[in-house]
């Protein structure tokens, strides 16, 4: 059954201009032709393969695609618009002679025509240029036709007039833009920190398989051994019981391991998604988890860090300047609206539609100038949405401040569990030591009949928890060091991963 299904053609023909992501030299890999293959795997590979195919990264993608278009929408406000009118009326009217006192009929025909250019400019200025013709005919009077090039001018004078208000939309749209590449970027450390973690996962199940196969041997070795001194006369009968429960236990422990490792892997396929691999498909790792211990860098390193370039961090700051815009536009809209307007046209008559326009330079002239204005009585509506405005900014600051604390907490955290599993380390290898002295003396105290088939198998059960403890902590160790760097943001930067969103939002 294959891992997955090829996307329709409508979702592979967009873009994918969301994260161009800049990866290391060296990052090659193969996959499989068909699921017989096994897939061998770095960490570098599971993580290369993940950021090229991971389908929940391929959804994220498309958000900053899907913001850009609110911006394109604010941005359109400001361009020109091309506007035409066609018209056509016909009249008849009854009008009464006063001479003669009869009524007769009148009647009026023409059509008109209009073609403009509209432009709306961030100074809150309206500009509209336009030309039109009308032809007039009235069974009273001569076919007339009249030519008319004209210019109106509206100027915004308190609401509307502000360009910083104006440009508010945009910028927030802007702001919402980059926004969604900040999520992107934390989206992609968490997919980068998922699929490590479930990388080394599998290589501690892989290791504690072993380490129950090769415990499951020795005892059945042990309980063979047990069988044959009981049969000599050297052993009770009662020393099989516990060598047999002890092969039981090893059993049950290699069943639970499998079914681990098995998770693990399903796991890490779901994430990386190979291409030409399926479910069942094989899993080999070249990694291992033998390391170097080492001591991580001061936890003060890392808050600051965080505070820097924590995705999640910076996204909360730009609310923050989004709020900022939300407060200038609606303060604006708290004043009453009083606009200039100014109309100048030149207009030439005639009897044809061509002469009407060689007229144009003829004393026919319209002029026009005023002021309008209008403010809502009470203007509720606009207090209530500064005053949102207000509010909503005074979150978004609280917000950030309680997202740098929680990211230092985050941190430290992450820092503290780091050390745990670094000491663990040498902790479990010298139990370990211990235990293997400890089952030798009992094996040596057994051969010579002076201990017993249960302290043998107590000591080899001891022995067992060690080591499992051991691989543990050192696969521990790997995975906390990744966590940890992700939660000072700095996870794609130490795997050498590029991708928008890396840079510091000041707050001015």
């Amino acid at each position: 059954m294959p891992l997955d299904t090829s996307p329709s053609q409508a979702t592979t023909e967009l873009p994918r201009r969301g994260m161009d992501l800049d990866l290391p030299e060296g990052w090659d890999i193969t996959t499989p032709d068909d699921t017989s293959e096994p897939l061998r795997l770095s960490v570098e590979n599971a993580v290369f393969l993940a950021l090229q195919h991971n389908r929940d990264l391929a959804v994220q993608q498309l958000e900053p695609l899907i913001a850009g278009t609110f911006e394109a929408v604010e941005r359109a406000r400001f361009d020109p618009a091309v506007f035409a009118e066609l018209g056509l009326r016909r009249e008849t009217v009854v009008r009464q002679s006063p001479e003669i006192q009869q009524n007769f009929d009148v009647r009026t025909e023409g059509e008109s025509a209009e073609l403009g250019l509209r432009q709306e400019l961030p100074t809150g200025t309206t500009l509209e240029l336009s030309v039109s013709s009308d032809r007039a005919d009235s069974s009273r009077t001569l076919e007339q036709y009249e030519g008319r090039a004209g210019l109106s001018l509206t100027q915004a004078l308190l609401q509307g007039a502000s360009i910083e208000s104006n440009l508010a939309s945009l910028r927030q749209a802007e702001l919402d833009t980059l926004a969604s590449v900040y999520q992107l970027r934390g989206f992609a450390e968490t997919l980068v920190e998922d699929v490590e973690i479930t990388y080394w996962d599998y290589v501690l199940a892989n290791r504690q398989l072993e380490i129950f196969e090769q415990a499951l041997a020795v005892a059945e070795q042990q309980l063979d051994e047990t069988r044959r001194r009981i049969e000599v006369g050297d052993r009770p009968e009662t020393d099989e019981a516990s060598a047999r429960a002890e092969v039981a236990l090893r059993r049950q422990g290699m069943i639970e391991s499998r079914n681990d490792r098995e998770r693990a892997r399903i796991s890490l396929l779901q994430l990386i998604n190979p291409p030409g691999a399926g479910w069942a498909s094989p899993v080999e790792t070249d990694d291992g988890p033998e390391t170097e211990a080492v001591e991580p860098d001061p936890v003060v390193d890392h808050i600051t860090l965080s505070q820097r370039l924590r995705p999640d961090v910076n996204e909360a700051r730009l609310q923050m300047q989004r709020g900022e815009l939300e407060v200038v536009r609606t303060r604006n809209g708290l004043l009453p609206r009083l606009d200039l307007f100014v109309t100048l046209g030149k207009t030439g008559f005639a009897g044809s539609f061509g002469d009407s326009w060689r007229n144009i330079d003829d004393s026919g002239y319209d002029l026009a100038a005023g002021l309008s204005f209008e403010l809502p009585l009470g203007n509720r509506a606009a207090h209530a949405e500064f005053d949102r405005a207000r509010f909503s900014r005074q979150q978004a600051a609280e917000a950030v401040g309680n997202l740098v604390q929680l990211a230092a907490l985050d941190v430290q955290l992450a820092w503290l569990e780091v050390e745990r599993s670094r000491e663990q380390i040498s902790a479990t290898a010298a139990t370990r030591e211990l235990q293997e002295e400890v089952l030798r003396a009992e094996q040596a105290r057994f051969s010579v009949g002076a201990g017993t088939a249960l302290a043998v198998s107590q000591a080899q059960r001891d022995l067992l928890e060690s080591q499992l403890d051991e691989v543990e902590a050192t696969i521990r160790y790997r995975q906390a060091l990744t966590t940890l760097h992700r939660q000072s943001g700095t996870l794609l930067v130490r795997r050498s991963i590029s991708t928008p969103g890396a840079e510091e939002v000041i707050i001015r």
